[in-house]
Protein backbone atom coordinates (compact mmCIF):
# COMPACT_ATOMS: atom_id res chain seq x y z
CA UNK A 1 0.00 0.00 0.00
CA UNK A 2 1.67 3.26 -1.05
CA UNK A 3 1.21 6.04 1.37
CA UNK A 4 1.08 9.65 0.96
CA UNK A 5 1.25 13.01 2.72
CA UNK A 6 -1.63 14.38 1.07
CA UNK A 7 -4.31 12.40 -1.33
CA UNK A 8 -5.80 15.31 -4.07
CA UNK A 9 -8.93 13.92 -5.70
CA UNK A 10 -9.96 15.84 -8.76
CA UNK A 11 -7.23 16.90 -11.03
CA UNK A 12 -8.98 19.91 -12.88
CA UNK A 13 -7.85 23.44 -12.73
CA UNK A 14 -7.94 24.03 -8.63
CA UNK A 15 -7.19 19.65 -8.06
CA UNK A 16 -3.74 20.48 -10.03
CA UNK A 17 -3.15 23.55 -8.14
CA UNK A 18 -3.83 22.13 -4.79
CA UNK A 19 -1.85 19.09 -5.76
CA UNK A 20 1.30 21.46 -6.95
CA UNK A 21 0.85 23.96 -3.98
CA UNK A 22 1.43 21.07 -1.16
CA UNK A 23 4.26 19.82 -3.30
CA UNK A 24 5.88 23.04 -3.04
CA UNK A 25 6.10 22.98 1.13
CA UNK A 26 8.15 19.22 0.63
CA UNK A 27 4.73 17.27 0.91
CA UNK A 28 4.28 13.94 -1.33
CA UNK A 29 1.41 14.31 -3.18
CA UNK A 30 -1.25 11.75 -5.18
CA UNK A 31 -3.28 13.28 -7.96
CA UNK A 32 -6.49 10.61 -8.28
CA UNK A 33 -7.80 11.79 -11.38
CA UNK A 34 -10.16 9.90 -14.39
CA UNK A 35 -9.42 11.79 -17.75
CA UNK A 36 -5.91 13.49 -18.88
CA UNK A 37 -6.30 16.89 -20.07
CA UNK A 38 -5.80 16.50 -24.03
CA UNK A 39 -2.73 17.79 -25.43
CA UNK A 40 -2.32 21.43 -27.47
CA UNK A 41 -2.02 22.50 -30.91
CA UNK A 42 -2.71 25.99 -32.21
CA UNK A 43 -4.56 24.46 -34.83
CA UNK A 44 -7.57 23.55 -32.34
CA UNK A 45 -10.41 24.89 -31.97
CA UNK A 46 -11.74 27.31 -28.89
CA UNK A 47 -12.72 25.22 -26.15
CA UNK A 48 -16.60 26.68 -25.03
CA UNK A 49 -15.00 26.93 -21.34
CA UNK A 50 -13.49 29.44 -20.53
CA UNK A 51 -12.62 31.79 -17.43
CA UNK A 52 -11.96 35.27 -16.81
CA UNK A 53 -8.55 34.72 -14.33
CA UNK A 54 -7.87 37.71 -12.22
CA UNK A 55 -4.61 39.07 -10.88
CA UNK A 56 -4.59 37.21 -8.01
CA UNK A 57 -5.36 33.85 -9.99
CA UNK A 58 -2.65 34.63 -12.49
CA UNK A 59 0.09 35.16 -9.59
CA UNK A 60 -0.61 31.88 -8.20
CA UNK A 61 -0.20 30.59 -11.84
CA UNK A 62 2.90 31.86 -11.63
CA UNK A 63 4.12 31.04 -8.50
CA UNK A 64 3.41 27.06 -9.64
CA UNK A 65 5.40 28.21 -12.93
CA UNK A 66 2.24 27.72 -15.22
CA UNK A 67 1.37 30.88 -16.21
CA UNK A 68 4.10 31.29 -18.62
CA UNK A 69 3.10 27.92 -20.84
CA UNK A 70 -0.60 29.78 -20.70
CA UNK A 71 0.79 32.69 -22.25
CA UNK A 72 2.88 30.67 -24.81
CA UNK A 73 -0.16 29.19 -26.13
CA UNK A 74 -3.25 31.51 -25.94
CA UNK A 75 -4.88 33.90 -23.86
CA UNK A 76 -6.95 37.14 -24.16
CA UNK A 77 -5.03 39.85 -21.06
CA UNK A 78 -8.85 42.50 -20.72
CA UNK A 79 -7.86 46.47 -19.23
CA UNK A 80 -11.63 47.12 -18.95
CA UNK A 81 -14.47 46.34 -17.90
CA UNK A 82 -18.35 47.43 -18.87
CA UNK A 83 -21.04 47.24 -17.19
CA UNK A 84 -24.68 48.64 -17.87
CA UNK A 85 -28.43 48.85 -18.38
CA UNK A 86 -29.08 51.96 -20.17
CA UNK A 87 -26.32 53.70 -21.71
CA UNK A 88 -26.99 56.76 -19.36
CA UNK A 89 -25.69 54.55 -16.71
CA UNK A 90 -22.79 52.80 -18.11
CA UNK A 91 -19.98 52.10 -15.89
CA UNK A 92 -16.56 51.38 -16.89
CA UNK A 93 -13.80 49.67 -14.81
CA UNK A 94 -10.27 50.30 -16.35
CA UNK A 95 -6.70 48.75 -14.98
CA UNK A 96 -5.11 51.94 -14.89
CA UNK A 97 -7.61 53.02 -11.93
CA UNK A 98 -6.09 50.78 -9.60
CA UNK A 99 -2.37 50.92 -10.94
CA UNK A 100 -2.11 47.63 -12.92
CA UNK A 101 -1.49 46.75 -16.45
CA UNK A 102 -4.65 44.55 -16.68
CA UNK A 103 -7.67 43.16 -14.91
CA UNK A 104 -7.30 39.91 -15.79
CA UNK A 105 -6.97 37.40 -18.75
CA UNK A 106 -9.63 35.38 -20.90
CA UNK A 107 -7.83 31.39 -20.58
CA UNK A 108 -9.38 28.64 -21.88
CA UNK A 109 -10.27 26.39 -18.91
CA UNK A 110 -8.64 22.83 -20.46
CA UNK A 111 -5.28 24.94 -21.00
CA UNK A 112 -4.82 26.30 -16.96
CA UNK A 113 -5.43 22.66 -16.21
CA UNK A 114 -2.84 21.63 -19.34
CA UNK A 115 -0.13 23.71 -18.29
CA UNK A 116 -0.77 22.80 -14.38
CA UNK A 117 -0.43 18.91 -15.41
CA UNK A 118 3.23 19.88 -17.26
CA UNK A 119 4.06 20.85 -13.83
CA UNK A 120 2.73 18.04 -11.74
CA UNK A 121 4.47 15.44 -14.40
CA UNK A 122 7.72 16.38 -13.83
CA UNK A 123 7.28 17.01 -9.85
CA UNK A 124 9.16 14.90 -8.07
CA UNK A 125 6.59 15.06 -5.00
CA UNK A 126 3.82 14.08 -6.76
CA UNK A 127 2.39 10.77 -7.94
CA UNK A 128 -0.59 10.42 -10.62
CA UNK A 129 -3.20 8.18 -10.51
CA UNK A 130 -5.27 8.40 -13.81
CA UNK A 131 -6.89 7.07 -14.96
CA UNK A 132 -8.41 6.33 -11.81
CA UNK A 133 -11.41 6.44 -9.45
CA UNK A 134 -12.73 7.13 -6.20
CA UNK A 135 -14.14 4.42 -4.94
CA UNK A 136 -14.50 5.05 -1.00
CA UNK A 137 -12.27 6.07 1.93
CA UNK A 138 -11.99 5.51 5.59
CA UNK A 139 -10.62 7.83 8.41
CA UNK A 140 -8.14 6.88 10.90
CA UNK A 141 -7.15 8.84 13.76
CA UNK A 142 -4.21 9.78 12.11
CA UNK A 143 -4.58 8.74 8.76
CA UNK A 144 -7.22 8.36 5.60
CA UNK A 145 -7.51 5.16 3.44
CA UNK A 146 -9.04 5.48 0.14
CA UNK A 147 -9.79 2.66 -2.02
CA UNK A 148 -9.53 3.24 -5.49
CA UNK A 149 -10.39 1.37 -8.63
CA UNK A 150 -6.50 0.81 -9.28
CA UNK A 151 -5.72 -0.28 -5.30
CA UNK A 152 -5.73 1.39 -1.81
CA UNK A 153 -3.89 4.00 -0.50
CA UNK A 154 -3.40 6.14 2.52
CA UNK A 155 -2.77 9.74 3.54
CA UNK A 156 -2.73 12.06 6.37
CA UNK A 157 -5.01 14.65 4.63
CA UNK A 158 -7.58 13.99 1.58
CA UNK A 159 -8.26 16.87 -0.55
CA UNK A 160 -11.76 16.67 -2.30
CA UNK A 161 -11.21 18.95 -5.89
CA UNK A 162 -13.60 16.74 -7.20
CA UNK A 163 -15.96 19.18 -8.15
CA UNK A 164 -20.09 19.94 -7.58
CA UNK A 165 -20.89 16.66 -7.52
CA UNK A 166 -18.16 15.78 -5.23
CA UNK A 167 -18.12 11.79 -4.36
CA UNK A 168 -15.74 12.32 -1.57
CA UNK A 169 -18.18 15.37 -0.14
CA UNK A 170 -21.17 12.83 0.37
CA UNK A 171 -19.27 9.64 1.20
CA UNK A 172 -18.06 12.28 4.05
CA UNK A 173 -21.65 12.73 4.11
CA UNK A 174 -21.50 16.33 4.64
CA UNK A 175 -24.70 18.75 3.21
CA UNK A 176 -25.07 21.57 1.10
CA UNK A 177 -27.65 24.57 1.14
CA UNK A 178 -28.35 26.29 -2.14
CA UNK A 179 -31.00 26.38 -5.24
CA UNK A 180 -31.69 26.28 -8.59
CA UNK A 181 -31.76 29.25 -10.47
CA UNK A 182 -34.58 29.34 -13.13
CA UNK A 183 -32.07 30.44 -15.44
CA UNK A 184 -29.83 28.75 -18.11
CA UNK A 185 -26.37 29.98 -19.62
CA UNK A 186 -25.45 29.65 -23.23
CA UNK A 187 -21.71 29.58 -24.40
CA UNK A 188 -21.18 30.89 -27.88
CA UNK A 189 -17.57 30.89 -29.19
CA UNK A 190 -18.31 33.72 -32.66
CA UNK A 191 -15.36 35.31 -35.02
CA UNK A 192 -16.27 39.09 -34.95
CA UNK A 193 -15.74 41.99 -37.15
CA UNK A 194 -13.76 43.48 -34.91
CA UNK A 195 -10.39 42.47 -33.85
CA UNK A 196 -9.08 41.59 -30.49
CA UNK A 197 -10.09 43.71 -28.09
CA UNK A 198 -9.06 45.28 -24.17
CA UNK A 199 -12.58 45.03 -23.26
CA UNK A 200 -14.94 42.78 -21.32
CA UNK A 201 -18.51 43.58 -20.94
CA UNK A 202 -21.99 42.82 -19.73
CA UNK A 203 -25.12 44.25 -20.50
CA UNK A 204 -28.12 43.92 -18.47
CA UNK A 205 -31.62 43.04 -19.49
CA UNK A 206 -34.73 41.88 -17.53
CA UNK A 207 -34.11 38.22 -19.25
CA UNK A 208 -30.66 38.12 -17.77
CA UNK A 209 -27.55 39.86 -18.86
CA UNK A 210 -25.45 39.13 -22.36
CA UNK A 211 -21.70 39.02 -21.94
CA UNK A 212 -18.69 39.22 -24.40
CA UNK A 213 -15.35 37.84 -23.58
CA UNK A 214 -12.61 38.69 -25.55
CA UNK A 215 -10.72 35.72 -27.18
CA UNK A 216 -7.24 36.11 -28.82
CA UNK A 217 -6.05 35.46 -32.48
CA UNK A 218 -7.08 36.35 -35.92
CA UNK A 219 -10.46 34.75 -37.52
CA UNK A 220 -11.39 35.04 -41.20
CA UNK A 221 -14.06 37.40 -40.10
CA UNK A 222 -11.34 39.47 -38.06
CA UNK A 223 -11.04 38.86 -34.15
CA UNK A 224 -13.08 36.03 -31.60
CA UNK A 225 -14.63 36.03 -28.91
CA UNK A 226 -16.84 34.00 -25.97
CA UNK A 227 -20.41 35.03 -25.70
CA UNK A 228 -22.58 34.58 -22.68
CA UNK A 229 -26.51 34.63 -22.94
CA UNK A 230 -28.37 34.18 -19.74
CA UNK A 231 -32.25 33.45 -20.04
CA UNK A 232 -34.95 31.17 -19.02
CA UNK A 233 -34.49 27.64 -19.66
CA UNK A 234 -36.88 27.26 -21.84
CA UNK A 235 -35.63 29.92 -24.14
CA UNK A 236 -32.10 28.89 -23.77
CA UNK A 237 -33.00 25.53 -25.08
CA UNK A 238 -34.38 26.86 -27.83
CA UNK A 239 -31.51 28.88 -28.94
CA UNK A 240 -29.04 25.69 -28.19
CA UNK A 241 -31.48 23.62 -31.00
CA UNK A 242 -30.99 26.41 -33.64
CA UNK A 243 -28.64 25.88 -36.06
CA UNK A 244 -26.01 28.45 -36.25
CA UNK A 245 -26.62 30.67 -38.89
CA UNK A 246 -30.36 31.30 -37.42
CA UNK A 247 -28.34 31.86 -33.51
CA UNK A 248 -26.06 34.80 -35.30
CA UNK A 249 -29.63 36.49 -36.50
CA UNK A 250 -30.91 35.73 -32.71
CA UNK A 251 -27.74 37.39 -31.75
CA UNK A 252 -27.22 40.39 -33.71
CA UNK A 253 -31.13 41.16 -32.63
CA UNK A 254 -30.66 41.06 -28.88
CA UNK A 255 -26.87 41.91 -28.17
CA UNK A 256 -25.61 45.30 -28.12
CA UNK A 257 -24.80 47.01 -31.44
CA UNK A 258 -21.05 47.36 -29.86
CA UNK A 259 -20.76 43.56 -30.92
CA UNK A 260 -20.87 44.13 -34.62
CA UNK A 261 -21.50 41.45 -36.84
CA UNK A 262 -20.36 37.79 -35.78
CA UNK A 263 -20.27 34.13 -37.05
CA UNK A 264 -21.42 31.49 -34.76
CA UNK A 265 -18.81 28.87 -34.31
CA UNK A 266 -19.85 26.50 -31.45
CA UNK A 267 -22.20 26.44 -28.98
CA UNK A 268 -23.63 25.00 -25.13
CA UNK A 269 -25.50 25.58 -22.53
CA UNK A 270 -25.96 24.78 -18.71
CA UNK A 271 -28.06 25.47 -15.92
CA UNK A 272 -27.27 27.66 -12.88
CA UNK A 273 -27.10 26.44 -9.78
CA UNK A 274 -25.80 27.73 -6.15
CA UNK A 275 -24.53 25.13 -4.23
CA UNK A 276 -22.51 25.67 -0.76
CA UNK A 277 -21.15 23.44 1.85
CA UNK A 278 -22.89 22.95 5.32
CA UNK A 279 -18.77 22.71 6.11
CA UNK A 280 -15.09 22.70 4.54
CA UNK A 281 -13.95 19.86 6.46
CA UNK A 282 -14.37 16.53 8.37
CA UNK A 283 -11.54 15.98 10.52
CA UNK A 284 -8.77 15.38 7.96
CA UNK A 285 -10.90 15.95 4.91
CA UNK A 286 -11.47 19.53 2.80
CA UNK A 287 -13.36 20.73 0.79
CA UNK A 288 -11.60 23.49 -1.84
CA UNK A 289 -13.48 25.07 -5.30
CA UNK A 290 -16.69 23.50 -6.43
CA UNK A 291 -16.89 21.04 -3.82
CA UNK A 292 -17.19 23.62 -1.44
CA UNK A 293 -19.31 26.10 -3.14
CA UNK A 294 -20.50 26.89 -6.80
CA UNK A 295 -21.67 30.53 -7.37
CA UNK A 296 -23.54 32.22 -9.65
CA UNK A 297 -20.86 32.85 -13.08
CA UNK A 298 -22.34 36.09 -13.98
CA UNK A 299 -19.36 37.77 -12.68
CA UNK A 300 -16.99 35.12 -13.68
CA UNK A 301 -15.71 34.46 -10.03
CA UNK A 302 -16.00 30.62 -9.79
CA UNK A 303 -12.78 29.51 -10.46
CA UNK A 304 -11.08 32.51 -9.16
CA UNK A 305 -12.68 31.65 -5.82
CA UNK A 306 -11.44 27.77 -5.88
CA UNK A 307 -7.64 29.57 -6.63
CA UNK A 308 -8.11 31.28 -3.38
CA UNK A 309 -9.17 28.24 -1.24
CA UNK A 310 -5.68 26.70 -2.69
CA UNK A 311 -3.43 29.96 -1.65
CA UNK A 312 -5.69 29.88 1.99
CA UNK A 313 -4.88 25.78 1.99
CA UNK A 314 -0.79 26.35 1.17
CA UNK A 315 -1.01 28.98 4.32
CA UNK A 316 -2.19 27.36 6.59
CA UNK A 317 -0.22 24.41 5.85
CA UNK A 318 3.23 26.44 5.43
CA UNK A 319 2.42 28.39 8.75
CA UNK A 320 1.73 25.31 10.99
CA UNK A 321 4.76 23.48 9.62
CA UNK A 322 6.82 26.57 9.96
CA UNK A 323 5.73 27.32 13.74
CA UNK A 324 6.60 23.58 14.19
CA UNK A 325 2.82 22.29 14.84
CA UNK A 326 1.61 18.44 13.37
CA UNK A 327 0.29 20.09 10.05
CA UNK A 328 -2.01 17.28 9.49
CA UNK A 329 -4.13 17.47 12.80
CA UNK A 330 -7.98 18.43 12.41
CA UNK A 331 -7.59 21.69 14.71
CA UNK A 332 -5.00 22.79 12.30
CA UNK A 333 -6.91 22.12 9.12
CA UNK A 334 -10.05 23.92 10.80
CA UNK A 335 -8.01 27.16 10.41
CA UNK A 336 -8.49 26.44 6.18
CA UNK A 337 -12.52 26.77 6.79
CA UNK A 338 -12.10 30.22 8.83
CA UNK A 339 -9.83 31.63 6.09
CA UNK A 340 -12.57 30.99 3.41
CA UNK A 341 -15.80 30.52 4.72
CA UNK A 342 -16.84 34.30 4.69
CA UNK A 343 -14.89 35.58 2.01
CA UNK A 344 -16.92 32.49 -0.44
CA UNK A 345 -19.99 33.12 1.00
CA UNK A 346 -19.56 37.34 0.58
CA UNK A 347 -18.97 36.91 -2.88
CA UNK A 348 -21.68 34.64 -3.22
CA UNK A 349 -24.15 36.59 -1.82
CA UNK A 350 -22.95 39.91 -3.36
CA UNK A 351 -23.74 37.68 -6.71
CA UNK A 352 -27.22 36.80 -5.88
CA UNK A 353 -28.23 40.37 -5.28
CA UNK A 354 -27.02 41.78 -8.16
CA UNK A 355 -28.78 38.71 -10.10
CA UNK A 356 -32.03 39.32 -8.46
CA UNK A 357 -31.52 43.26 -8.75
CA UNK A 358 -31.09 43.22 -12.40
CA UNK A 359 -33.76 40.76 -12.74
CA UNK A 360 -36.84 42.35 -10.32
CA UNK A 361 -39.30 43.65 -12.96
CA UNK A 362 -40.36 46.75 -10.69
CA UNK A 363 -39.70 50.04 -11.99
CA UNK A 364 -39.13 51.09 -8.32
CA UNK A 365 -35.68 48.31 -8.48
CA UNK A 366 -34.84 49.30 -12.21
CA UNK A 367 -34.68 53.03 -10.78
CA UNK A 368 -32.87 51.82 -8.04
CA UNK A 369 -30.56 49.45 -10.01
CA UNK A 370 -29.67 52.00 -12.24
CA UNK A 371 -29.00 54.63 -9.43
CA UNK A 372 -26.25 52.49 -8.38
CA UNK A 373 -24.44 52.10 -11.88
CA UNK A 374 -24.40 56.17 -11.87
CA UNK A 375 -23.06 56.79 -8.26
CA UNK A 376 -20.69 54.33 -8.91
CA UNK A 377 -19.68 55.53 -11.89
CA UNK A 378 -19.04 58.73 -10.30
CA UNK A 379 -17.70 57.81 -7.14
CA UNK A 380 -13.74 56.15 -8.07
CA UNK A 381 -12.95 55.28 -4.56
CA UNK A 382 -15.96 52.91 -4.26
CA UNK A 383 -15.60 51.66 -7.55
CA UNK A 384 -11.78 51.12 -7.40
CA UNK A 385 -12.01 49.63 -3.97
CA UNK A 386 -14.67 47.12 -5.64
CA UNK A 387 -12.51 46.29 -8.40
CA UNK A 388 -9.57 45.92 -6.12
CA UNK A 389 -11.61 43.06 -4.34
CA UNK A 390 -12.90 41.53 -7.79
CA UNK A 391 -9.16 41.11 -8.82
CA UNK A 392 -8.11 39.62 -6.07
CA UNK A 393 -5.17 42.01 -4.62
Amino acid sequence: MKTFDCIVIGGGMVGAASALSLAELGLTVAVVEKHAPTSFSLEQAFDLRVSAISLSSIHLLKQLNAWRQIKQWRSSPYKRLGVWEHEFCYTEFNAEDIQQNHLGSIVENRLIQLSLWQQIESHPKITLFCPDTLENFTQCDDRVSVELESGQITGKLLVAADGANSQVRRFADIGTTGWDYQQSAMLINVETELEQQDITWQKFFPTGPVAMLPMPGVSALGGNASLVWYHSKEEIKRLSSLPNQQLKQEIISHFPDRLGNINVIDKAAFPLTRRHANSYQKKRILLVGDAAHTINPMAGQGVNLGFKDVKALQSVIASAIGNGECWHEPQVLARYEKLRRHDNLLMMTTMDALYTSFSHPSPIVKIARNAGLFFAKHTPLLKNKALAYACGI
